[in-house]
Order: structure tokens, then C-alpha cells, then sequence
């Protein structure tokens, strides 16, 4: 693989990464807050439809937190193998994708 090739590819993995790495926050701040909101109309003695409907949400909610889950591990296993690859190639040493790269990888895999 060429070096544009592989700086092309070091973008879009980094991309990938990051993006489905903020979408599995989200998904994991919507379990608590639907969570919160669940307790909430338990506690104030709701509707069974309104705590069925929440509790729904809830179980939604949690499906999307293992489904991007699984996708942020194969997106920063992606990225590994493309850092590895760039690594290799001494035209990189200093290059910017390559560190930009690194840093998600950093942010994401942690």
C-alpha cells in the first residue's frame, strides 16, 4: 500500500473510531437518564403503560450500548492494525495522520 493510501486509511479509521466512540457515550448517558426517568414514574406511582413505555426505552437503550460496543472494539482494532502498518513505513515517522491517529486511538481505546 502506498503512502497516500495509508494516510487515507489512517484518516478514515481514526474517523470511525471517534465517531462511534461518542455515539456509545450517548447511548450510555441515555441508559441513565431513561433510567432516572423510569424511577421516577415508578416512584410517583404512573401509569402501567407509562413504566412499560420507559422501561422499554430502558431495554433499548442498554441493546444500543452492547451494539456500539461491539463496533468501537472492531473500529479501534481497525485502527490498531493501520498504525501498525504506517509504523512500518519509515515515510511516516513524523507524519501528522500517523499522530493524529495515535491520539485517537489513545482517547478511544482507554
Amino acid at each position: 500500500m502506498d503512502a497516500a493510501a495509508t494516510r487515507r486509511k489512517l484518516k478514515i479509521q481514526a474517523g470511525v473510531a471517534k465517531r462511534v466512540f461518542k455515539e456509545h457515550e450517548v447511548y450510555e448517558n441515555e441508559v441513565v437518564e431513561n433510567k432516572i426517568k423510569l424511577d421516577k414514574l415508578r416512584a410517583e406511582g404512573e401509569e402501567d403503560w407509562g413504566v412499560r413505555n420507559a422501561a422499554k426505552l430502558v431495554e433499548e437503550s442498554k441493546k444500543m450500548v452492547v451494539n456500539t460496543d461491539q463496533r468501537l472494539r472492531k473500529a479501534v482494532e481497525d485502527l490498531r492494525d493501520v498504525i501498525v502498518l504506517a509504523k512500518k513505513d519509515p515515510a511516516f515517522a513524523e507524519d501528522e495522520e500517523l499522530m493524529k491517529a495515535e491520539e485517537v486511538f489513545e482517547t478511544v481505546s482507554a
